[in-house]
């Protein structure tokens, strides 16, 4: 069995900011509850607000994705999810605007559509086919500590389950909720 060891020391800043050519996340879950979201969605799906560009909520992760692209690395997301969608994808789908602004490329995958690929067990960010950092959540949705792997079979299932995703997926400003 490969052997996953702990995120740390990299900071996940520091596992974009080691990307070369590319950044590739698939996300599976249908719902998460990492705590920096929570009250933002809680007021979106309270009165439909979605932060702005340049919000307190977004300059984190904005800064990072620009920085990464304007390296030349691609950075793209995949997500999966059920259809009709939950509140949180709703969410997610609302703000993501932001995230193709910053130069993030996003696509979505209803999941009827990937009953057949062969996926990881849990999200996943792949870096230039060199390194797997797995995001760990909870059954709730809570995060809890990321492993990561950097053995060769680990690898190809990921990056062969994100191209088989992403190939089915739709783009972002296609995909209607």
């Amino acid at each position: 069995m490969p052997q996953s060891v702990p995120a740390a020391p990299l900071s996940f800043d520091g596992l974009l900011d080691s990307a070369q050519h590319q950044a590739l996340h698939l996300e599976l879950r249908d719902t998460y509850a990492v705590g920096e979201e929570r009250g933002v969605c809680d007021a979106f799906l309270t009165d439909g607000p979605v932060p702005a560009y340049d919000s307190a909520f977004w300059r984190p992760w904005v800064s990072l994705v620009e920085r990464t692209v304007a390296r030349g690395v691609a950075v793209r997301s995949a997500r999966i999810v059920p259809e009709p969608v939950t509140d949180y994808v709703r969410f997610e789908h609302a703000i993501t605007a932001s995230n193709i602004r910053a130069g993030e490329e996003v696509r979505w995958l209803g999941r009827r559509h990937a009953s057949a690929l062969a996926l990881p067990g849990n999200d996943f960010w792949l870096i230039d086919d060199r390194l797997v950092r797995f995001n760990v959540f909870s059954g709730d949705g809570e995060a809890q500590d990321p492993e990561r792997s950097d053995d060769p079979q680990v690898i190809k299932l990921c990056a062969d389950a994100f191209q088989s995703v992403w190939e089915r997926a739709t783009p972002h400003d296609q995909y209607e909720i």
